[in-house]
């Protein structure tokens, strides 16, 4: 299986959270989430038949790492963290963009992008994508990160 690059997957969603934090808190917190976030769900990634169903490579998170589900695609400190992952019923990318506001808060934005393919892949959509499953899991995540960062 060969996963699809994020920049050409459909574009499913995207949510965004204000963080009163500057961007090196906000980046730190970002990776220790994402990395934390994921850990657990190496049986289901082996069960859907991800590419990637461990965690490995450089630590804090980098081009090249994995976590079960997912690859790093990109690490571009305090800009972006993009994610990417494909199995059975769909190729799929997470990425995370940070910008800083000015004033020393920064924006997370949590851009969603995937493919289903086939009948498999559509009843897979219903599933992840149109119970909303997706959006509450996304803004967990950056939920988590703006708590994380505030605290720092």
């Amino acid at each position: 299986m060969t996963v699809a690059s994020s920049s050409s997957l459909p574009r499913i969603d995207e949510h965004a959270v204000l963080v009163d934090a500057g961007l090196d808190a906000t980046w730190a917190a970002c990776q220790r989430v994402v990395d934390g976030s994921f850990g657990s769900v190496g049986r289901t990634a082996r069960l859907l038949g991800c590419e990637d169903t461990t965690a490995s490579g450089p630590r804090p998170l980098a081009t090249g790492s994995t976590l079960p589900g997912f690859h790093v695609e990109s690490a571009d400190p305090k800009r972006m963290l993009a994610l990417a992952g494909g199995h059975r019923f769909s190729d799929y990318a997470l990425i995370f963009r940070l910008e800083g506001t000015g004033d020393g808060a920064t924006t997370v934005r949590a851009e969603t992008r995937a493919r289903f393919p086939g009948v498999k892949g559509g009843i897979y959509k219903t599933l992840v994508i149109r119970t909303r499953g997706h959006v509450l899991v996304t803004r967990r995540l950056l939920k988590a990160m703006k708590r994380r960062a505030e605290r720092t």
